[in-house]
């Protein structure tokens, strides 16, 4: 069989600043459509840049000597100092590495900063590609770690690719009424396969120079032809972007303080593949349904654990809490100074469960270092609760103002502007100030970051339950029992 290699877009061959990422997003030719309409100029739409500066903040943060240990890495293949989204974990502490990397990006952006999921899916395919090679005497890995030089040299933002829209989801792939609403193989040539589908909730899709698809689901053998994971550049033609609604997403629109977070945000994507060609070099999964479950399960981990950036924007919100405290000259009242010493010990206590995953990591068959499995569950199932009672902490400390102050526009202006200044003054501070940290409270908990922070903590990297499950997996419950029974004496 003839597999025709991919063509490769040339990018910088060193570690990108902001400013390169930035010119290299320009140069790519997607299909994005927000609103009921196609965007020509996407880098500079006023509702998605605020996602676009918070990626560029992980190249600029690459090169700033103060965090270079967490930020970049050597990679293994190349002997190159890389930044670390793009690298293959070779250690316990290149995990713990991630873990720190993803709380202190978090408490830089206020919000998702987009790189993760690619990273995770990389990581995911090292392990797995080199399992199904030994099992079948594939060359899937030898594929996978072509396309990782490519990704480390140029270093590329990849989007990670799981989710299928699912349609009934009583039904699996193969029985579904309409069979497009799981992404699969539709055609079979001697240079290439044909993909139809969709993938949804895609963070940060078009911020992204590369897509790395994976399937959803375990599978069984007649839902083969959804067993597929590739890579193709983002602007592949067929590759459609719908750009998702955010609550109080139009903000941005306005600019100002309105917003909360004046310099970051974040969005989501409903990708479709409409009849996608994808070269053989770039497939590193097709037909093996077997491996499917595995390459969930190992993505869903590492991604699980990804969610230490959860704690990073923990930090500003308990920051921003006790702000506002002060503002409102109620800081050293006893019940607030509780209310921040829970909410502390909440966020740390996530933080404590993502650095336990990593530390108790192990290495795979293939060399790469992967998290501890129930504890990445664990820690990604708390993260499903904990940022929910923090922001309700936060709304509790800010108080109704959060929700009833009036517009910047009419803090501006001549004619309400004094009475805004007048009434809505706490603590000695300008009345501007205390307006500006309750926006950014508000946008945590309530506005378009608060998808990121609490829906996306809810629902990312799967549901409370598919943690459950995995819990349930993984818990040796027979030595527990053991260990009770030998301590009472019980003999069986």
């Amino acid at each position: 069989m003839t597999r025709k290699p991919h063509k490769k877009r040339t990018y910088h061959t060193t570690m990108m600043t902001a400013e390169q990422y930035e010119e290299s997003l320009q140069k790519l030719n997607l299909e994005v459509y927000m609103f009921g309409k196609q965007l020509h100029t996407v880098v500079d739409n006023p509702l998605i840049r605020p996602s676009m500066k918070a990626v560029a903040k992980t190249y600029e943060m690459a090169h700033r000597p103060e965090y270079k240990d967490i930020m970049t890495a050597t990679s293994h293949i190349t002997g190159d100092k890389i930044n670390r989204f793009t690298h293959i974990h070779q250690s316990v502490e290149d995990l713990v590495l991630k873990s720190k990397m993803g709380r202190l990006l978090g408490r830089k952006t206020g919000c998702c900063f987009q790189r993760c999921v690619g990273m995770d899916a990389l990581n995911a395919l090292s392990i797995v590609t080199y399992n199904i090679d030994e099992k079948y005497e594939t060359d899937y890995n030898k594929r996978f770690l072509a396309y990782l030089k490519y990704v480390q040299k140029n270093d590329l933002t990849c989007d990670g690719a799981m989710t299928d829209p699912k349609g009934d989801r009583s039904l699996p792939p193969h029985g579904q009424p309409d069979p497009d609403v799981y992404l699969h193989v539709v055609e079979e040539r001697n240079d290439s396969i044909v993909i139809r589908g969709a993938k949804a909730h895609q963070t940060g899709a078009v911020n992204s120079h590369e897509i790395i698809v994976m399937p959803t689901t375990s599978m069984r053998e007649n839902s083969k032809e959804y067993a597929v994971s590739f890579a193709l550049p983002s602007d592949t033609k067929g590759i459609k972007y719908i750009i998702g609604r955010q609550s109080c997403d139009t903000r941005k629109l306005e600019g100002g303080m309105d917003q909360g977070n004046l310099l970051f945000g974040g969005h989501e994507a409903l990708v479709v593949f409409d009849d996608v060609v994808v070269p053989w070099d770039r497939v590193f999964m097709y037909k093996e349904y077997d491996f499917a479950g595995q390459l969930v399960e190992k993505f869903a981990s590492y991604h699980r654990q990804s969610y230490a950036c959860k704690v990073g924007v923990g930090d500003v919100l308990i920051g921003a809490t006790q702000t506002v405290a002060e503002y409102n000259g109620v800081a050293q009242a006893s019940h607030i100074k509780d209310k921040i010493v829970e909410m502390n010990h909440l966020n740390e206590t996530l933080y404590c469960g993502c650095i336990a995953c990593a530390s108790e990591g192990h290495k795979e068959p293939s060399g790469t270092y992967a998290v501890n499995t129930l504890l990445a569950n664990v820690h990604k199932h708390n993260v499903t609760r904990f940022p929910y009672e923090i922001a309700r902490i936060a709304q509790d400390i800010a108080g109704g103002l959060m929700v009833t102050m009036p517009s910047e526009k009419d803090f501006r202006s001549p004619v309400t502007g004094k009475w805004l200044k007048k009434y809505l003054r706490a603590a000695n501070v300008p009345t501007e100030n205390r307006m500006r940290i309750l926006r950014l409270i508000e946008n945590l908990t309530l506005g378009s970051a608060a998808v990121g922070y609490l829906t996306e903590s809810m629902h990312g990297a799967g549901s409370p339950q598919a943690q459950r499950i995995m819990i349930s997996r993984y818990i040796t419950m027979k030595e527990k029992q053991e260990a009770a029974k030998n301590l009472c004496g019980i003999d069986e």
